[in-house]
């Protein structure tokens, strides 16, 4: 069990540097578009104010390429000081005497926000120098950032081995949500798994094939398993280098009694035809772009009779309206299913919260890669280095 900052005492006049996911969508003029991931955030900063601790926060925003005045972490200093019951400021630097100097005059209870972390290269790189720096500001680390977790950055790696260390309350909710679909799933386990490259599955098809259930499969990448199974697909997208990965995952499935399911039907183009229409088989110059009516109620019967279900990527082209109904279909019968539900992945959550559907979910990860990944191996880089509580 890692540390979590209920662990940590003697916080009263104590630098935190806490590092966090402020990595939100911004208009042109700097307006927060989604305060999501900062709402998430507000019960550990709160917690450590409650204590006294002066709270010195990193994050990153984007990928910029040096300084970027459109990637500036200032405008959340201004959500920041609106929804925190203390004193809020900004350093426009991650380095120097003006930012120590901050710090010095940072008040207990009070919050200090940091510039991008990503305007410098050494953060990416995990400078080990620039790490040390950053380190000598402060008295302990906290790590809440679970969506670079998966990254061995100087400020979510570099820092926790050079500081007394734990993680927040959101890093905490993550792992303990993740660890629960994993080790103690409530049965049936149904997975649905959607998005378009096999490739870029193949671990986590392996870890549920021996999770989970059942895993009902969406999406482009549903076409390469449909074609390793001999069906047509017509002019579908097709991972033509992992049709062999998908035979050995369909095999092992059968051979551990596992069922994966794949559409029976699709909503396609036919030709230059630009009007989409429903087939139950694909061929010449058809192509899917989401599943059909049947495969919704198909799939959605086994969502219905679900003990745990966790959603990663989804079952159609569902930015185009014409083939949107199958991953809101799948969205819906999870909102009312009984089961626990999580969800995982940038694009999962984005078209869950835009189908209103995210209070429906017991679970939304705030995690994309890191997600995965977690589910994947079982831990992350940035977790592993962080110390382990004491019984």
């Amino acid at each position: 069990m890692k540390r979590t900052i209920k662990d940590l005492v003697n916080l009263k006049g104590k630098v935190v540097l806490l590092r966090v996911d402020f990595n939100v969508p911004l208009d042109e003029g700097g307006k927060i578009l989604d305060a999501t991931r900062i709402k998430n955030e507000l019960p550990t900063i709160r917690f450590l104010t409650s204590k006294g601790a002066r709270v010195v926060i990193l994050s990153h925003l984007g990928r910029p390429n040096g300084y970027d005045v459109r990637k500036s972490l200032w405008p959340i200093s201004i959500y920041l000081s609106k929804n925190l019951k203390c004193g809020v400021s900004f350093s426009p630097t991650v380095l120097g005497e003006e930012t120590r100097e901050r710090i010095k005059l940072l008040k207990d209870g009070n919050v200090l926000l940091l510039e991008n972390v990503r305007f410098y290269k050494e953060e990416e790189e995990c400078d080990m120098k620039f790490a040390r720096e950053i380190a000598s500001m402060g008295d302990i680390f906290v790590n809440d950032a679970f969506g670079t977790a998966h990254r061995k950055h100087a400020t979510t790696y570099g820092l926790a081995r050079l500081l007394p260390n734990a993680i927040g309350f959101l890093m905490e909710k993550e792992l303990t949500n993740l660890d629960t679909i994993l080790n103690n799933p409530k049965r049936p386990f149904v997975v649905v798994l959607g998005g378009s490259k096999v490739g870029t599955k193949v671990k986590i098809l392996e870890r549920f094939i021996e999770k989970a259930d059942t895993i009902l499969i969406g999406g482009a990448m549903a076409y390469t398993f449909l074609k390793a199974k001999g069906f047509d697909v017509g002019a579908s997208k097709v991972d033509d280098e992992n049709i062999e990965v998908a035979t050995n995952v369909l095999n092992k499935a059968s051979e551990l009694g596992k069922k994966i399911l794949l559409p029976i039907d699709h909503v396609c183009i036919k030709g230059k035809d630009p009007h989409p229409i429903v087939a139950t088989n694909l061929r010449g110059n058809m192509v899917g772009y989401d599943i059909g009516p049947r495969t919704v109620k198909y799939y959605a019967k086994e969502i219905d009779g679900a003990g745990e279900i966790f959603w990663n990527g989804p079952v159609g082209m569902y930015e185009n309206s014409n083939f949107r109904n199958g991953t809101r279909s799948i969205a819906e019968a999870i909102a009312i299913s009984k089961a626990h539900s999580s969800a995982g992945g940038g694009d999962t959550v984005a078209m869950i919260n835009l189908f209103n559907l995210g209070k429906k979910f017991n679970y939304l990860s705030t995690g994309g890669g890191a997600t995965l990944e977690y589910l994947e191996e079982g831990t992350l880089p940035a977790i592993e280095v962080i110390q382990e509580k004491i019984q």
